[in-house]
Order: C-alpha cells, then sequence, then structure tokens
C-alpha cells in the first residue's frame, strides 16, 4: 500500500490538473474538507486528500486506505491505497454507478455498463487519451473494466466495521456506499457453526474445549438453534449440563428447548436438575414437566418454547443477540457499529418504539439499553445520543427523574459539565412538580439517594474544573435535595457531602 500516485500528483500540476478533469479527482478541493465535520467511529485518523465537484471527499485513512464520502450522507473504501484507488477512479470515470455491480454480474452486463456511461461522458469532454497519460505517467497498468469493478467491490465490503464515517456532531452513521455484505449473525455464528461440525464428527477435544468455554458453548448452541439435527441430542445434553455453570442464560432455556424438542421422556430428571440449579433458573424455566410426564407433553412444551422465544430464522433474533454475542467474541467494532446503526434507525423513525397491540404507547426500553451496551463498550457519546432520545421520551415523573439523573451521569463522565448541571436541574423540576403521583416517596427509597449523591459528584467535578461559582450553586442545591432524604436514605451520602463542601471551601 502507497501514496506514490499522490506524491506525483502533488508535485505536477499538469498531472493533478489530469486527475481533477477529466477524472474528478481534485487535490485542491481537500483544503475545503467535506460539507459537514466527520470522524471515524472506531476512533482512527482522517486525512482529506482531495474532493470532487458534486461536494464528495477522499480520505486517506491510518492504514492507507481511501475512504470515499458523498454530499448526501454514504461513504465507502474504494482501495486499500491511494494507488489502489486512483486506479478505480481513473479506470472507471463513472465508478460511483458501478457501487452494486459484481463480479457475479458477469463480464458482459458489467462491460456494457461501463460503456454506456463512458459514452454518455465522450459526449462531453475526452477520457481516452487523458486515461493513458495519467496511466503512463503514474505508472499503472491497464486494467479491464471487469477486474476494476471487482476492485472495487472488495474494497467497498472492507468498509464495516473499522470505516464506518460519522456525523461529528450529531453521531449518526453515513450510509453504506455499494453492497451491505454479510449480516451480523453470519460473522457472529461462524465460530459456533465450525465447533457445532466438530462435535457432531465426534471429534473428543472439541467436545471437552466447547463444552469448558462459556462463549464457545453460547455460540454453539446457537448454531444447533439454527442448525437442527436429529442426531444432537447427546451433544445437546453435555452442552446443556455444562451451560448451568453460567446460571439463568438465554442459551440455557435454548439448551433445554432443544433437548425437549427431542421428546424423550429420559431427559425429564436432566430437565429438572437443571431448572433446581438455583433461583434465577427455577423461574427462568418454570412450567417445565415434571418427571412422569408423556413425551407429548415435554414436546409441547418445548416447542411451545420455541416459538415464543427462539425459532429457526436467524434473521428473526432481537439485534441485542448478536451485538451480544459479537461482544463476547472479541467483535467490538462490529458490534458497536451495528447498534449504532440502530440508534440512528430509532432517531429516524421512533414508531419503531410503539407497542404493536397499543399503538399510542411507547417501549422506550430499547433506547435505555442502547446506552447502557454504549457505556459497557466505552462510547459515551453514543450513550448519550441514547440516553438523551430516551429521557425525551419519558412519560411519568418518576421515569423523568430517573432517565435524566443517568443522563447528568454520563454527561458528566464525558466531561460535558453544563449540560450534567442542566439535567439535575431538570430532576429537580421533576421532584418539585411531578405531575402524577409517581415521586411521592422519592425522598425514602434508592432514587431520592442516587439524586443526591449525583449532585455532590457533579459538584466535585465543578471544582476539579475551576468553576467555583457553578460547583457552589450545585452545592447549595445537593445540600437541598440531601436535606429532602429520609434519615436512612442520606445516611450513606453525608460523607460523600462532607468531602464535597470542603473541595468547594478548598476551591475559593
Amino acid at each position: 500500500m502507497t501514496d506514490h500516485a499522490l506524491r506525483l500528483l502533488r508535485q505536477d500540476r499538469r498531472l493533478a490538473e489530469l486527475a481533477a478533469f477529466p477524472f474528478d479527482f481534485d487535490l485542491d478541493r481537500a483544503a475545503h474538507g467535506p460539507v459537514e465535520e466527520v470522524r471515524l467511529a472506531s476512533g482512527g485518523p482522517l486525512e482529506a486528500v482531495a474532493g470532487d465537484d458534486t461536494g464528495g471527499t477522499y480520505f486517506v485513512c491510518a492504514d492507507g486506505s481511501v475512504l470515499y464520502a458523498d454530499s448526501e450522507g454514504a461513504a465507502g473504501i474504494i482501495g486499500s491505497s491511494v494507488d489502489e484507488a486512483l486506479e478505480v477512479v481513473i479506470g472507471l470515470p463513472g465508478w460511483r454507478g458501478y457501487t452494486r455491480l459484481s463480479p457475479d454480474d458477469g463480464e458482459e452486463k458489467i462491460l456494457a455498463c461501463v460503456a454506456e456511461t463512458e459514452d454518455e461522458i465522450r459526449e462531453h469532454y475526452g477520457i481516452d487519451e487523458e486515461r493513458a497519460e495519467l496511466r503512463a505517467a503514474l505508472g499503472f497498468p491497464e486494467r479491464s473494466p471487469v477486474e476494476l469493478v471487482g476492485r472495487l467491490r472488495t474494497a467497498l465490503l472492507r468498509t464495516e466495521p473499522d470505516f464506518v464515517l460519522l456525523n461529528a456532531d450529531e453521531g449518526c452513521a453515513y450510509d453504506r456506499l455499494g453492497p451491505a455484505g454479510p449480516p451480523l449473525w453470519e460473522t457472529v455464528l461462524a465460530a459456533g457453526r465450525t465447533d457445532l461440525a466438530r462435535l457432531r464428527e465426534g471429534d473428543h477435544t472439541a467436545w471437552r474445549e466447547v463444552a469448558e468455554d462459556p462463549v464457545r458453548r453460547r455460540i454453539t448452541l446457537r448454531a444447533a438453534q439454527f442448525d437442527r439435527a436429529e442426531g444432537d441430542l447427546e451433544l445437546l445434553r453435555h452442552l446443556l449440563r455444562h451451560e448451568t455453570r453460567s446460571s439463568m442464560t438465554d442459551e440455557l432455556r435454548l439448551a433445554a428447548v432443544l433437548v425437549g424438542l427431542h421428546g424423550d421422556t429420559g431427559d425429564l430428571p436432566l430437565l429438572l436438575e437443571v431448572r433446581e440449579t438455583d433461583f434465577d433458573t427455577a423461574c427462568g424455566l418454570g412450567g417445565m414437566p415434571e418427571p412422569g410426564a408423556g413425551a407429548d407433553e415435554l414436546h409441547q412444551w418445548a416447542r411451545e418454547l420455541d416459538e415464543w422465544m427462539f425459532g429457526t430464522d436467524p434473521a428473526d433474533e432481537p439485534v441485542s443477540t448478536w451485538t451480544d454475542l459479537a461482544r463476547d467474541q472479541g467483535m467490538t467494532d462490529l458490534a458497536r457499529v451495528t447498534l449504532i446503526r440502530e440508534l440512528d434507525s430509532t432517531v429516524m423513525d421512533q414508531s419503531r418504539l410503539r407497542h404493536p397491540g397499543a399503538p399510542h404507547t411507547l417501549a422506550t426500553g430499547p433506547l435505555s439499553a442502547l446506552a447502557q451496551d454504549f457505556e459497557e463498550l466505552g462510547d459515551l457519546p453514543q450513550a448519550l445520543r441514547a440516553q438523551r432520545l430516551y429521557a425525551a421520551l419519558q412519560e411519568t415523573a418518576w421515569d423523568r427523574a430517573s432517565a435524566r439523573h443517568t443522563l447528568a451521569r454520563l454527561e458528566r463522565e464525558a466531561g460535558e459539565l453544563p449540560q450534567a448541571v442542566d439535567s439535575l436541574a431538570a430532576v429537580r423540576d421533576a421532584l418539585a412538580t411531578p405531575g402524577d403521583a409517581s415521586l411521592r416517596y422519592w425522598q425514602r427509597v434508592n432514587l431520592g439517594r442516587f439524586i443526591a449523591e449525583e449532585h455532590y459528584r457533579l459538584t466535585l467535578a465543578l471544582a476539579d474544573a475551576g468553576r467555583p461559582e457553578e460547583a457552589r450553586a450545585l452545592l447549595t442545591a445537593a445540600d437541598a435535595v440531601l436535606g429532602e432524604l429520609s434519615d436512612n436514605a442520606a445516611k450513606s451520602v453525608r460523607e460523600l457531602a462532607e468531602r464535597t463542601a470542603a473541595r468547594v471551601r478548598e476551591a475559593g
């Protein structure tokens, strides 16, 4: 991966002018940058090196890959180096119209598509002599349009997860330029499918290693969910016994269902033993047939639970199933990008949150879950996006106060101290004028204690940030909240309150 061609363009004005016209790779436009501030979701660096006359920008990433972002909100990798990207741009001057083409479309279709575009270009200006001159000067070989389309597609498929572009202010992702790539579940299940095949072959090492590894065990059980075979009963029993070590997981319930679907009443003692592992499993596997039940009853229990919670189509699973399993396998960036796109979809279409049976009621839990997922991934900007929308949609006073309290904490941790002050002011407003009875006893419960603690923690942050006047004002508000708490709720906050007051006095 080199930038040999880019150096030549920067050194030779004639070559730079040829690249800019007719091939629309204009170095001079790099100074203008993109139409909006952008950043990579991965946090990697970006350098704008060229632009085009539609407002698009060519960026070089840390590994030398070239990311193209158009002015309409789509972006994709078009080469693993500037040289490779320029070969595409020069060899396929209409490349933006070929991002959905694939070598699988066949040579005839590709050549016809390229010929149609280039004939239209030639009606206005020349490209053939210019292309030959530029290729020769930059040392590029003459490649067929079919090969270049294949290279473009390969590059575009590398865009996710490492090169997803975000609007820097709003945090939303650019659309993917070109093919979508495999669904997340396919990538997540790949290792599980391999392990499942080894188990079916009777690989004793695999039987031990998969059963002992909680992540491999979960992935293999998911693979078995979508690839069911009559001969799997013994390996399913094996995985079920070991999954009890993780207590009540979705995969433990899945393993019990897959075993139960075989309808072997000899498995009832095993299923009962699993159910009685601890309190959580007893609750999670409630309704299971007792020993002495018939095969039909066992099969019916498993089938009903399967239809309600699992099924055989991985596309029907909640996206959180796959993002959790991706994170467990170390595919952090892939999980993050998927969650960002999930949040983007919800922001753009909040009707996705409506209950199917109650269209006037919003189920905002997925937003709260997204905020928690992003926080666990260490992505506070995305956690804040999700939590802000979640807070804005809460209806009861309790939910508003709780959501704004969490928002204030995230804003404080992200260094957005003025925003955190405003969020705590909104919490106090909810406490003072709730509008319903949901906060009637807030002074006696953990929510009141948490709100007081966050007031003091933010006061400390303001003092440490050299904002003494704001710290003093918030300390007054914190003391007022503390004064409202019951003695029992206030007990654990007083040490923090005293330490905060001392720090504010020290800050002047």
